[in-house]
């Protein structure tokens, strides 16, 4: 179990610092480590409004707009503050273990969709262009996505450009069945495009499934709806897409509404189980509410 100081900074994932408009450091649960957020909707908004997002869209946004120049200055100026050590020297980071304080990735992730963003192709290059000039190669680029628009042209091919590298693609699958998704997810974009996308997706670019799954109104996600969870990965499968993991996990802050709230650790590792026993696929497990 984390200490309470990593608790303090991997809870702490406001999508800005300092003056930036675009980047942002995180301590990662998930990466275990550092990662530097690229935020690509600096105006919000977003094709999914899930239930349990935690981003403020009422707040004025900083930006409208995503000005490549500005972002890649920010990134170089982020990347030599952890270089350089400086990074650590304020709070939440300066409690931050000495074993957190690798750079695992740069994630392009923030308060929205990254794959809405017409400029995400350009955003890919600027950010491997800035890797590269630091002589950071071996920092993986991580595409953190709800997968509505994976197959975007621009998004293909800013995935490709990823590909050239270290990279991971996380796409979001939280439900099994077209009910939950709606309910969850709460999005006009159709269940089955995010099946499909993810399906043809994955034949070309191996990726990972993150799932977050919750207690909606006080009952955890049923059998019924785990194994139809399970079924879809592994209708992906068939279809010639290729899962590398999964990333099952569930709140860790809080929800802006008490219609949902954390699964306990009991409740994940059986989920978690009965998925893997159904599919074979590996499972991280990502709980919440740390104390």
């Amino acid at each position: 179990m984390p200490g309470t100081n990593l608790i303090a900074a991997h809870l702490d994932h406001r999508r800005s610092h300092a003056e930036f408009n675009y980047v942002y450091p995180v301590i990662s649960r998930r990466s275990r480590g550092v990662s530097i957020g690229v935020n690509l909707n600096p105006d919000k908004k977003c094709n999914f409004d899930c239930i349990y997002c935690e981003v403020d869209h009422m707040a004025t946004p900083r930006s409208q707009n995503v000005d490549i120049d500005q972002l890649g200055q920010e990134l170089r100026a982020i990347l030599q503050s952890y270089e350089d050590g400086s990074l650590f020297a304020r709070e939440p980071f300066a409690s931050v273990p000495k074993a957190w304080r690798r750079l695992n990735d740069i994630a392009f992730s923030g308060e929205g969709e990254p794959t809405t963003c017409p400029l995400f192709e350009e955003a890919v290059k600027e950010v491997v262009d800035v890797r590269e000039l630091l002589g950071l190669d071996t920092v993986k680029l991580i595409l953190i996505t709800n997968a509505a628009g994976l197959r975007l042209p621009n998004v293909q091919r800013g995935i490709r450009r990823m590909q050239e590298g270290a990279h991971e693609i996380w796409a979001k699958l939280d439900a099994g069945t077209t009910e939950a998704y709606r309910a969850i997810n709460r999005t006009r974009v159709p269940y089955s495009r995010i099946l499909k996308n993810i399906t043809i997706t994955a034949c070309w670019c191996p990726l990972f499934i993150q799932s977050l799954f919750l207690r909606r109104d006080g009952k955890p996600p049923g059998d019924d709806e785990i194994f139809a969870y399970a079924d879809r990965l592994i209708e992906i499968g068939v279809r010639g897409g290729k899962i590398l993991g999964l990333q099952l996990y569930t709140l860790a802050r809080p929800a802006p509404t008490n219609r949902v709230t954390a699964l306990s650790d009991d409740e994940l590792n059986r989920i978690a189980a009965m998925i893997h026993k159904r599919t074979g696929l590996p499972c991280g497990l990502f709980y919440g509410n740390p104390s």
